[in-house]
């Protein structure tokens, strides 16, 4: 039987062509190049002195390939938000789905401290959007809530049982914690030696398993 070809059927769109994907990809490229020469950036100097052509300049794109993409520098700044959401997601996750038990903790600590001094810059100027538009930290409270879901759901299996209402709350509580330290000495600008070594990092560890109660937890307490 011979299969005659059907009529393209009004609404379906055709696949990309080589061009079209050429385009996107180029698009794509230069998106993160922007985004990229951001971060690089701000490892030496504040966001409010970085500007639109400083940004090109460094991504090696001409500022109207910037306007063909962003609308303002605002805009380019919850662009790199969202990305470094998207990265620090996928750290996490890897991280809570490989690390040993007696390491998950130190482990976290460690990599939620290096991220944080490493892009210190980029920190505080989300901080101080945040101070002068409170619904900017929506997407980043909203990824916070879900890292501490799974740190919850990490530390129940490690445990071996349900934990209770007040023992999440306990997780939650030093979770919160440990943020708080962190963003407090990002935001008072302190010197590399308060928070960028593995004192600070062993202190937070402490800190978090005596708010937690996580050596009971994990010793099988009740």
């Amino acid at each position: 039987m011979t299969v005659t070809p059907s009529k393209k059927k009004k609404g379906v769109e055709k696949p990309p062509g080589p061009g079209l994907a050429i385009k996107q990809e180029r698009g794509r490229r230069t998106y993160q190049a922007l985004i990229s020469a951001g971060f690089k950036l701000l490892e030496r100097r504040e966001f409010e002195s970085i500007t639109i052509i400083d940004v090109s300049r460094v991504a090696g794109y001409s500022v109207g390939a910037f306007y063909a993409r962003f609308k303002s520098k605002d805009e380019f700044f919850e662009a790199m938000i969202a990305h470094h959401i998207q990265e620090r997601r996928d750290s996490r996750i890897k991280l809570l789905e490989s690390a040993p038990r007696d390491e998950l903790v130190p482990e976290l600590i460690a990599q939620l401290v290096d991220s944080y001094w490493r892009r210190r810059q980029f920190w505080r100027a989300a901080l101080m959007r945040c101070a002068r538009d409170p619904t900017f930290w929506a997407p980043i409270h909203r990824t916070a809530q879900e890292f501490v879901g799974l740190v919850i759901g990490r530390l129940q299996a490690d445990a071996g049982r349900p934990l209770t209402e007040t023992e999440c709350e306990n997780i939650r509580f030093a979770i919160h914690m440990v943020f708080g330290m962190v963003n407090n000495r990002i935001v008072n600008r302190p010197r590399p030696s308060l928070i960028g070594n593995s004192t600070f990092v062993a202190n937070l560890t402490r800190a978090f398993r005596l708010v937690s109660d996580y050596d009971r937890l994990m010793a099988g307490g009740a």
